[in-house]
């Protein structure tokens, strides 16, 4: 009894490293799913099977330890695609330029919806003055509950210009996201730089989405310009160099902060908020990184823009309208 209970964390390890192996093959093999979904039962069945049955703890250890090994060389073999039958609302690469002060970046998304799935595409190359760069902002857009967030961040101009860029997957044609293949390197990250009109409109007045706004106060002025050219370097190497979103360590707001950190690898720790980020707001109140001149539920009530969203609609002030006050 006392050698089980010893070896108990053992088991736990062994059963944690087949499930994570029978997923991969789940939703990595190429071809009908029944070819992977078999591949998964073989391993689970066969490194279950000979734990129990090989008549040594040590040898049971190695034929799990050999199973896995595979499995996971197959997986880091795995690359993204950079040519594929794209979904049209991600068909092209953005790339930028910068000079002095004057940012370009082609193709920014400012789509014409009529619906989430009738649109007009548009890419357009736009124009931006860093040097009249004077605010930070980040959207929350609640598809699923409160716990969990879609994040957006938002860089305003002086001349009226907002830069919107949203983290997401890219997607072909006919492939729908599932939050358990998003941890499988299922699809390449890809980051939507877009009007604003565009990608916030969608969630509120096509997907029916509930959206926040919050301007953020950085501690250092220099930040928001900091962070900004910190996400076109990222921009630019995933157009030559395409690389894998992760639903736990590279997704909307992990790679947010991943920016931050690699700005200033001393920012504040990690807290629990940035995975249910849907509570993040309380996060970055606590931190002093939104107004904390108002209860925090005073502010979120206010922050809340669906209604003005609606209002605006394809409304060419779009920016300016969900900005007005409550």
């Amino acid at each position: 009894m006392m050698r089980m209970f010893a070896r108990a964390p053992v088991f736990v390890l062994v059963l944690v490293a087949l499930g994570w192996c029978a997923l991969v093959l789940v939703y990595t093999i190429p071809g009908p799913p029944l070819v992977g979904q078999v591949l998964a039962g073989s391993v689970v069945i066969a490194g279950t099977l000979g734990f129990f049955a090989l008549g040594s703890f040590a040898r049971g250890c190695g034929l799990v330890a050999a199973l896995f090994a595979c499995v996971l060389l197959w997986y880091l073999s795995l690359q993204p695609p950079q040519q594929a039958d794209w979904q049209p609302d991600v068909a092209e690469l953005p790339r930028a330029q910068l000079d002095g002060d004057r940012l370009t970046i082609e193709n920014v998304r400012n789509f014409d919806y009529r619906s989430e799935t009738d649109f007009t595409p548009r890419w357009e190359t736009r124009s931006y003055d860093l040097s009249k760069l004077d605010g930070l902002d980040m959207f929350f857009s609640h598809w699923s509950g409160p716990t969990i967030a879609h994040t957006i961040m938002s860089w305003s101009f002086s001349d009226g210009q907002h830069l919107a860029i949203s983290i997401e997957t890219r997607k072909v044609v006919g492939q729908e996201y599932s939050a358990i293949a998003g941890f499988f390197r299922q699809y390449p990250i890809y980051y939507v730089v877009a009007d604003e009109r565009d990608v916030v409109r969608l969630r509120t007045n096509e997907r029916g989405e509930h959206v926040w706004l919050y301007r953020l106060t950085p501690a250092d002025p220099d930040a928001p310009r900091a962070l900004l050219l910190d996400y076109v370097a990222s921009i630019d190497a995933l157009a030559e160099q395409p690389a894998w979103y992760n639903a736990l360590t590279d997704n909307c707001t992990t790679t947010i902060q991943r920016h931050v950190k690699h700005l200033n690898p001393g920012a504040s720790p990690f807290d629990w908020r940035l995975l249910a980020n849907g509570y993040l707001p309380e996060l970055l109140y606590e931190r002093g990184r939104i107004d904390t001149s108002l209860p925090f539920a005073e502010l979120e009530r206010r922050s809340q823009i669906d209604a003005r969203a609606i209002a605006a609609d394809s409304d060419p002030e779009f920016s300016m309208r969900i900005r007005e006050p409550s």
